[in-house]
């Protein structure tokens, strides 16, 4: 039973068809791993009791023939989703002791399908930060480890890059604004998609950036990935960015034959001091997918350079706008207050308490830029450029490229405390991902190779909006090839 938390979702789900686990096993094998494993810290709400009820239910379900591919699955879901009765803190003290009355629409469509929750996962405060350390609870840590070196796991959904990598959990829930499921799940050697923005709707997910943020799993291989978010994928009246198309059998689409399909390889992904190592990944990921039959072609999208910049004056505007109704009054965190102190100084108080340094930083930047007299400098501005990134993608798949391929990151996992003082430093995490977000599209990182150190590399492949199934396929036809199989050693 000790190594029935390795498997993954494919793997998991055959067997209890088959009679050869239960989901009883399954889930006390995972939540013995996280009992030890509390030096990864990623885990930070468990909730055992509730897993080993959905457990039960779940094996009933199955013997009765009636099992999604989901049921009987124990998972992590980010701190993020607002879980019915369960902590729910969007790693922030501002929302210290919040239980939510309701059940977000992703993670409630996982549990209907039987899927068994183990807890909630360690994130960076409302997903702002690229290393999980601006989280209340504490950093979560990578179990890759070099040299004695406390690694981060990324971010913002550290903790649900952790546990999968550590098999703390089959698989688990992450949101992905600019970067935070693909960053992390290339620094710790996972798997990580974000869907067309759309796909999976963000009823219940606490909102960071409402035009940026999408959920999307994280796991330990592309057709996890692919049975996971066919079940996390739905139209929601509730949401009014929500998509109201069908949705596909992504797994069933997993053939790895992308004989003639056009790879896009842009010119403006190149960067001055890209460490040696990425650009020999990159171009080790073109030969792999030239092999498998792709037609590997140069393409431009020009206003690349500007995507970042634009990404950090649009994502702290709806950050500014969407952390306004934190305020001490019907939930949450309230500072105490003097004698004499009025509303005004309740919500001061209140908000300088609750909110960490990261996120009071774009929330000032956020109210700076939408602010009479810059408006039209910055905020505006930076629309404009997100409809030309948008419009050079477009313009690229009407030439008929099916996917793009670039890195996932500029660096492998870099060390806890490393880069935490330098602001920019860490924004510049984002550089390869961001592009993804800005223009709605779904994008993947897929483990492709290792550093000197032994640390995972991820490539990222970026897919035509709502042909997740087409993004999988030829990410499944990667994988195959990369022959990505390495694991952390266990030291926690």
């Amino acid at each position: 039973m000790a190594e029935l938390n390795k498997l993954g979702l494919a793997e998991a789900r055959d067997a209890l068809r088959k009679g050869d686990v239960t989901s009883v096993e399954l889930t006390e094998a995972c939540l013995t791993e996280i009992e030890r494993a509390g030096a990864l810290n990623a885990f930070v709400h468990n909730t055992p009791e509730i897993a080993r009820d959905q457990a039960k239910a779940a094996d009933a379900r199955i013997k009765a023939g009636d099992a999604p591919d989901m049921c009987g699955l124990p998972i992590g879901i980010k701190d993020l989703f607002c879980t019915k009765g369960v902590p729910s803190q969007a790693g922030s003290r501002i929302l210290e002791g919040f239980l939510p009355e309701y059940e977000s629409t992703v993670s409630g469509n996982l549990l209907d399908a039987g899927a068994v929750m183990l807890g909630k996962l360690n994130m960076d405060e409302f997903a702002m930060g690229s290393s999980n350390e601006t989280s209340v609870y504490g950093n979560a840590v990578n179990p890759w480890k070099v040299d004695d070196r406390e690694l981060t796991p990324g971010g913002s959904s550290g903790g649900s890059a952790s546990a999968v990598a550590a098999d703390l959990c089959l698989a688990a829930t992450g949101t992905d604004t600019g970067g935070s499921i693909r960053q992390p799940a290339a620094f710790t050697g996972i798997t990580g998609i974000k869907p067309t923005y759309g796909r999976c709707s963000r009823w219940g997910v606490v909102a960071f950036a409402s035009s940026l943020d999408q959920a999307g799993p994280m796991t330990k291989s592309v057709r996890d990935a692919a049975i996971m978010l066919e079940t996390m994928c739905s139209h929601d009246p509730k949401d009014s960015t929500s998509a109201d198309l069908p949705v596909p059998n992504f797994e069933a689409m997993l053939t790895g034959d992308i004989k003639g399909k056009k790879i896009g390889i842009p010119a403006e992904y190149r960067m001055d001091g890209m460490p040696d190592e990425i650009e020999t990944l990159w171009a080790q990921g073109r030969e792999m997918l030239a092999d498998a039959g792709a037609e590997i072609v140069d393409i431009s999208l020009p206003h690349t350079k500007y995507a970042l910049p634009a990404y950090y004056v649009i994502a702290p505007a709806e950050a500014s706008s969407n952390l306004a109704r934190y305020d001490g009054v019907r939930y949450g965190h309230r500072a105490k207050l003097d004698q004499g102190d009025g509303i005004t100084e309740m919500y001061e108080k209140t908000r300088a308490e609750g909110f960490g340094d990261e996120v009071k930083r774009r929330v000032m930047i956020g109210t700076y830029v939408l602010s009479a007299g810059f408006y039209d400098a910055y905020y505006n501005r930076a629309r404009k450029v997100r409809t030309l990134i948008k419009k050079d993608f477009e313009d690229v798949f009407a030439q008929g490229i099916d996917a793009i391929l670039t890195p996932a990151t500029p660096s492998a996992a870099f060390g806890l405390g490393e880069a935490s003082d330098d602001p920019v430093q860490m924004y510049l995490n984002d550089v390869f991902t961001v592009t993804v977000n800005m223009a709605g599209l779904p994008g993947i990182s897929v483990p492709a190779g290792t550093d000197a150190q032994g640390l995972p590399l991820g490539l990222q492949l970026i897919g035509r909006p709502w042909e997740e199934g087409d993004l999988l396929n030829t990410a499944y036809a990667l994988e195959a090839r990369a022959g990505f199989v390495a694991k952390p050693g266990k030291w926690w």
